[in-house]
């Protein structure tokens, strides 16, 4: 080392050199009457796309992408500790939490201090930045709800914005949910059509209050923002990663190509440009991209020395700053902002490029993530009755899987394959554990008495998540062999409910008994070739085994369980018995016979052509509904991608983007036999579309809608042609190109085709430009009558011809649609090695009611589609089950139950004991003439046998007490609203001495409750 410093002392004197390094002052706040550039260093980190969420952590798999999350963490400290002025935004709490645990105690202590100085601000703050198109409303709230409560326990810090910059469109639900009713003070984004923000730059609209809920009004509303192009630098001169292209300030005099002016005017040239585009004197830069930042020394260096140049050049005024600094300054400037309304879907990017084909992408992912999603809601309300463990099992595993599938390159099915799987392994692995806590939990509710409390239970109750493929084991029993089987079925709804269980069975000599020991009425229904062999090889897929011996049958019944609670009913030999499960009745009608075929033993018939094996009428005798009906399928033909005009940049259908190519009918007139099965329980019409398509359509005794469940798969591509599956609803109705789509299960709103409602549409693909995202339903209307469909997952559908409905099922595609991902939509499955496209089964519901009498049904049955009956299943050969066990249960006071237009969303027991609890008010205003009204909710029923001691309203995601949320939020001006509105009624305080909760529509109350 002393060798070292006398050569560069003696270096220095003979050539002179001074070491006088450049102090650069960063200092600089806002300067009133300068246009003010707000530098927001940050970093976009996908949870999963490219790379699984973990490689992308830990920085492995970097022949795909490279990007290491960690190394941003681990050098964006340092960076902040050399310079107190300047600034970082992070959001992806997946990626933080996994970070902090492995920091030890100092610096964790130095991370504090720079979120605690402003340094570091935790924005957006949810586990993931969720999609918004694909997405469950509950979905959405839990996973901000798990990043939240981190952010607050271990910093007592409430995120300020949302930040959602990079979800390919944007839903009402984001704005006044995820937004104001969490508190945020403001929400920005970059991806809106291209049309629109064209038009936005040219008025000075980019920035605008949006008032996402026509319910909440403006009590619900944000101050929101998109971005001028997305969320990069302004230009490619701005990128400063290490390797990055852009030219660096080189201001060392003694060195060449000094440029320091030449970077100085490039700055405030686009500093100009931005300004005229940008109400007020403020503007935001977002200095960063995706996993930016791994060496973050790069960007801090260069932003130092444009703060440090551009103050000194005067003409503009460059600070580091964060979203929360802009949005101050935004507020102070007393500004009248333009008001939106609804949101911002469809999404194109340029002409030809509608990201609306990710609405369905991954239909099978989709279905696993809703699936999970009712599970943990039941699964966290049978943690609370039994007591949380602080040892697992729990449910915390699959909590956290289920927010990082959230991601919207997740449950988006825009990522790769090996990426999907990554996911689904997650979801799988949370299931396992969260599987053993309710069976453990249902045991012990069996077994409870008064006199003890819960241990290890006797009773083992088994699942069945593959029961869609007809894969049960515990219903495969032997029932010759003196055993029954008991099948407890768990309501996680707040309200009383009765619904058709099926189950397969090896025998069809079996009666059902309920828990009082009262035969109930049961069906018989022979279980087909198809599915059989579907249920071998996705078994195999999914267990990698066999499946033993295959059902043959499946055993329905009706049952009916009380609210928060569960019902049994046990299976038997009939031979034990003097009673029998009835067979159903077949009947197979070959296609060339004339007249028609009536379906349906309640209210409810559907009319078939036997000739055609064609639905063509629906009538319901009780509200004397008669209307023509048909359904069919057909396929659009994914394009390619081949433009020849040289003026259209080549576009293909692929994960992102939906780009049809012409239109084909999927033909089936008495092509394959349709065969109609009959009982008492319910009636089944079985068709086959085509080798690949078949459906079951149900209409049950005790509904009065029908339900199809459609198979579609392997999709065939040995033409070399990509196909997308819709199916289509067509009526005689009079719709003048309007239907109305839900918001993340929330809301309706609105749509008419062709037409936007911010700006004239320039109509270049008038099918998947008129393509929306559908989580909970789809419906249209005229004069006399609706038509509502409701649905089993999120799925892309529209209304394009008058009277008509359809639904996009399923997608397999050839080409990569350029969007980053790389690879085909071609999702296949393996089994030893033989791989064949993917099957998939699910489940649409529709039925037609008089005008304005569609809401209650598409509210109530869609909180139960969401929120279906838990099966658990028990062998029992004492043959004296329910005098043994506690039968029937419910959470609940007896004889009550939550009103029919409120759901509870979240009831959870807390780490610390209190009790996590959501109350949703589930209709909008003038949406039903007697449901659209206040509700209430009596607290002390809802915990019959504990003392509420303190009840804590929250706001939506429980980091922060509602009151102290109202009291900080701001008020924005609105252009053109002269006159206050009309104030929006809401629930009142909780009373502590009623401890009564009062829910307006579309009211989401949040609690946090102490009990003893």
């Amino acid at each position: 080392m002393a060798i070292l410093e006398v050569f560069l002392l003696l270096f220095a004197v003979q050539f002179g050199v001074e070491s006088k390094p450049i102090t650069y002052n960063t200092s600089q706040g806002i300067v009133t009457g300068k246009l003010n550039v707000h530098l927001v260093p940050h970093t976009h980190d996908d949870v999963g796309w490219l790379k699984t969420v973990d490689q992308y952590f830990v920085g492995s798999n970097n022949s795909i992408q490279g990007a290491c999350v960690r190394n941003v963490l681990d050098s964006l400290v340092p960076a902040l500790l050399a310079d107190r002025n300047r600034k970082f935004i992070y959001v992806e709490q997946a990626f933080f939490q996994r970070w902090w645990r492995e920091q030890g105690e100092i610096v964790q202590d130095i991370v504090k201090k720079l979120v605690y100085s402003g340094q570091l601000e935790l924005i957006n703050g949810g586990m993931c930045m969720h999609d918004e198109a694909a997405t469950h409303y509950i979905d959405m709230i839990d996973q901000t709800t798990l990043g939240h409560r981190f952010i607050k326990q271990e910093f007592d810090q409430t995120p300020r914005i949302g930040w959602q910059i990079d979800p390919f469109g944007h839903s009402a639900v984001q704005a006044y949910l995820l937004g104001a009713e969490v508190g945020f003070d403001s929400l920005f984004f970059a991806r809106i059509d291209y049309q629109d923000r064209e038009k936005r730059k040219g008025e000075k609209t980019l920035e605008f209050v949006w008032r996402g809920s026509k319910t909440l009004g403006s009590s619900a509303q944000i101050f929101s923002g998109a971005f001028p192009a997305n969320y990069e630098p302004p230009s490619d001169e701005f990128y400063f990663e290490v390797n990055d292209a852009s030219p660096i300030v080189q201001d060392d005099m003694d060195l060449f190509d000094y440029n320091v002016q030449d970077r100085v005017d490039a700055f405030v040239a686009a500093a100009m440009s931005q300004a005229n585009i940008t109400r007020t004197n403020h503007i935001m830069w977002t200095m960063g991209t995706d996993f930016k930042y791994q060496y973050a020394h790069t960007w801090f260096r260069e932003m130092d020395k444009f703060i440090h140049y551009v103050n000194k050049d005067g003409r503009v005024n460059a600070l580091y700053s964060t979203p929360s600094i802009y949005t101050d300054a935004k507020f102070v400037a007393n500004q009248s902002w333009p008001l939106k309304t609804n949101d911002f879907f469809p999404y194109a990017d340029r002409i030809n490029a509608y990201w609306t084909g990710y609405f369905t992408s991954r239909p099978a992912l989709k279905r696993y993530v809703r699936t999970m999603s009712a599970y943990y809601l039941a699964a966290r309300q049978l943690e609370f009755f039994k007591g949380r463990n602080k040892l697992r099992p729990n449910t915390d595993t699959l909590a956290d899987a289920l927010a990082i599938a959230q991601h919207h390159d997740a449950v988006s099915g825009t990522e790769k394959q090996h990426v999907a799987n990554d996911y689904a392994k997650r979801l799988s692995i949370g299931y396992v554990e969260a599987e053993e806590l309710v069976s453990s939990s249902l045991g012990c509710l069996v077994e409870s008495t008064k006199s003890h409390s819960c241990g290890k239970p006797i009773t083992t109750f088994e699942q069945c998540p593959l029961l869609n493929i007809s894969y049960c084991p515990p219903s495969q029993l032997d029932f010759t062999k003196q055993k029954s089987l008991v099948v407890l079925v768990y309501n996680p709804l707040g309200w009383k409910r009765e619904d058709v269980v099926r189950i397969p069975v090896i025998s069809s000599s079996v009666a059902v008994w309920d828990a009082s020991g009262k035969e109930i009425e049961s069906q018989i229904l022979p279980i087909v070739d198809a599915s059989g062999g579907m249920r071998n090889e996705y078994v195999k897929a999914y267990l990698g085994r066999s499946p033993s011996d295959a059902p043959k049958y499946w055993l329905a019944f009706v049952a009916s369980a009380p609210p928060l609670g569960y019902s049994s009913y046990t299976v038997y030999n009939a031979k034990q018995t003097a009673a029998s499960s009835v067979i159903s009745s077949v009947q197979t009608l070959q296609g060339h016979e004339n007249g028609t075929i009536e379906v349906g033993q309640g209210n409810l018939k559907l009319i078939y052509d036997k000739e055609r094996g064609k639905l063509t009428q629906y009538t319901n005798k009780r509200n004397l509904i008669k209307a023509s009906v048909e359904q069919s399928y057909k396929f659009y033909k994914g394009h390619i991608g081949n433009d020849n005009d040289p003026q259209v940049i080549p576009q293909a259908s692929g994960a992102y983007v939906f780009r049809p190519n012409g239109t084909y009918p999927i033909n089936t007139d008495g092509e394959f036999p349709m065969t109609v099965l009959k009982g008492p329980v319910l009636n089944e019409v079985h068709q086959q579309i085509n080798p690949w398509i078949s459906q079951i359509t149900r209409v049950y005794k005790v509904k009065e809608h029908a339900e199809v469940e459609f198979t579609v798969g392997p999709i065939p591509v040995g033409d070399g042609i990509g196909k997308e599956i819709v199916t289509q609803i067509t009526t005689n109705m009079k719709t003048n190109k309007t239907f109305y789509t839900d918001s993340n299960g929330r809301d309706f709103i609105k749509r008419i085709r062709d037409y936007r409602e911010d700006w004239d549409l320039q109509v270049n693909q008038p099918v998947s430009g008129n393509y929306y995202p559908i989580n909970l339903g789809i419906y249209m209307q005229d004069s006399t009558t609706e038509l509502s469909v409701l649905v089993d997952r999120s799925l892309g559908g529209s209304s394009i011809l008058d009277g008509q409905i359809e639904l996009m099922l399923h997608r397999r595609l050839l080409y990569d649609d350029s969007r980053g991902v790389a690879e085909a939509l071609n999702e296949l499955v393996c089994v030893d090695n033989d791989c064949r496209g993917l099957i998939i089964r699910g489940s649409f519901y529709f039925r037609i009611d008089p005008l304005g009498e569609g809401a209650k049904w598409r509210r109530i049955t869609g909180q139960e589609i969401y929120s279906p009956f838990l099966l658990a299943f028990a062998e029992e050969t004492s043959g004296s089950w329910a005098k043994s066990h506690v039968a029937s249960f419910s959470g609940i006071a007896p004889s009550y139950s939550l009103p029919d237009n409120v759901a509870l969303i979240t009831l959870q027991e807390l780490e610390d004991g209190q009790v996590l609890l959501r109350l949703a008010h589930l209709f909008e205003v003038g949406e039903d003439k007697d449901l659209s009204a206040m509700a209430s909710v009596e607290l002390r029923k809802l915990f019959p046998t504990k003392k509420i001691s303190k009840v804590t309203e929250m706001n939506l995601s429980a980091n922060q007490e509602r009151a102290e949320m109202e009291k900080r939020r701001r008020v924005w001006r609105v252009e053109g609203m002269l006159n206050e509105e009309p104030k929006v009624v809401r629930g009142g305080p909780v009373d502590p001495a009623k401890l009564v909760v009062e829910l307006s529509p579309m009211e989401i109350r949040t609690f946090v409750i102490d009990l003893e």
